[in-house]
């Protein structure tokens, strides 16, 4: 079983506080990235991120500033967005800890995938960045079928906890024999689920946290989930995809 989900824009430096990291998959491929967007001006990176000019000229500083290899800090906990708060990875105890790097899997557009230990430094590099080179249009076609790859290694199978601009990145080249679940966070409305993006991000934390607090391994066990006062909906439910609803 793999868990993947979404990275987050704002990102913390915790160094070598946290003691030692381990090295990313593709961090030969997060160099070379990162060598593109150092060779880019403040201006085209600003147009890159389609950020403010406070956030632009403080990712530009960390290109600067920040060498991959020194001051790493844990992925699981370098990112500091509504998932990653809800989830508070900070106060797990160590059998989760243990859970959550056998099966967690955070998807990135500089590093590809990360496990929760994988060393790394604050970036800015959205997966659906218009980052072009030699022999690719845009991060999609850059890591190609590597991400999923990686995954879907035999006998596995794949809960996807990230948006779509993520989850799509690996579930384009999903294969038959690899089941790959979806988890859908909404409210009723009308009789229709509506997602909401903040509440769907909550979800996911508390869907993560939930998971290694349970030690879960298996699909069905995952209906269990009763997280933010959601509750699975068989009806709304079809297929690989696991709907959760608020009442």
């Amino acid at each position: 079983m793999k868990i993947i989900i979404s990275p987050a824009k704002k990102m913390n430096s915790l160094g070598s506080e946290l003691g030692e990291t381990t090295e990313p998959v593709f961090q030969e491929r997060a160099k070379y990235l990162r060598s593109r967007l150092q060779a880019m001006s403040l201006q085209q990176l600003k147009e890159l991120w389609r950020c403010s000019d406070r956030l632009a000229e403080e990712n530009f500083r960390r290109l600067q500033e920040y060498e991959p290899g020194v001051c790493l800090t844990p992925a699981l906990l370098a990112y500091e967005g509504i998932q990653y708060q809800y989830m508070a990875p900070q106060v797990f105890t160590q059998r989760q800890w243990e859970y959550c790097c056998g099966h967690l899997r955070i998807l990135s557009g500089l590093y590809g995938i990360l496990r929760p230990m994988d060393g790394v430094i604050p970036y800015r590099l959205e997966m659906q960045a218009k980052l072009s080179g030699e022999g690719y249009a845009n991060l999609y076609e850059f890591w190609g079928s590597a991400l999923y790859e990686t995954l879907a290694q035999p006998g596995e199978w794949i809960l996807n906890l990230a948006s779509k601009e993520y989850s799509q990145a690996v579930e384009k080249y999903r294969t038959p024999d690899v089941p790959f679940i979806t988890c859908v966070f909404g409210e009723l409305a009308d009789g229709k689920v509506k997602t909401k993006a903040t509440l769907a991000k909550m979800a996911r934390g508390e869907m993560v946290r939930f998971l290694a607090e349970r030690v879960i391994t298996r699909p069905e066990q995952i209906r269990e989930f009763t997280g933010l006062g959601f509750v699975f909906d068989e009806k709304r439910s079809c297929g690989e995809t696991l709907t959760f609803v608020k009442p």
